[in-house]
């Protein structure tokens, strides 16, 4: 699926973060983020962000996207059907152009498969930031942390280049 737009949003009452991706098609993804589920990936996204090759000149850390325009809801198509997709594993594979892919799954049904530039992917990062934040989940949303917990192990050599969360 070829992102347009994406964003954020906080559900107070479930206790997690709606990720929503609009597509030039007008079609819309939405997929549910636990606290746990940000927690156990988090140090995964730093990582394929951290070893990206630089682009620019800019700091790979906190790239800006343009927040200025509101999210379309012109009435979307929902190819996944209108339920959001309740992330509980997710893959990363990485793209010939530096970017990533990832693919969230729900369990063995649903799947959403994204691919993200470096740019792209440090925006969504640091909307998952001030998600978290908002929420006051209180959780180490930290770049380049190197302490032994936030830091995934490293995927030796021989393994495919996909890795797979839970």
């Amino acid at each position: 699926m070829q992102i347009r737009q994406l964003q954020i949003g906080n559900d107070m009452m479930q206790d997690r973060l709606m990720l929503r991706i609009a597509s030039p098609a007008n079609e819309e993804c939405r997929v549910w983020i636990t606290r746990r589920f940000l927690r156990t990936m988090w140090p995964h996204l730093c990582q394929r962000l951290q070893t990206a090759p630089a682009t620019s000149d800019k700091p790979k850390q906190e790239k800006s996207g343009n927040f200025e325009e509101p999210f379309r809801d012109e009435n979307p198509l929902y190819p996944l059907g209108s339920k959001p997709l309740l992330a509980s594993e997710m893959s990363f594979d990485k793209l010939n152009d530096g970017g990533v892919r990832l693919t969230f799954r729900e369990g063995r049904e649903r799947v959403l498969a994204l691919d993200f530039s470096q740019e792209l992917l440090s925006a969504l990062l640091s909307m998952f930031r001030a998600s978290a934040a908002k929420m006051e989940w209180q959780l180490p949303l930290e770049y380049g942390d190197s302490s032994p917990a936030a830091t995934p192990s490293p995927i030796p050599a021989e393994t495919p280049p996909t890795t797979r969360l839970h």
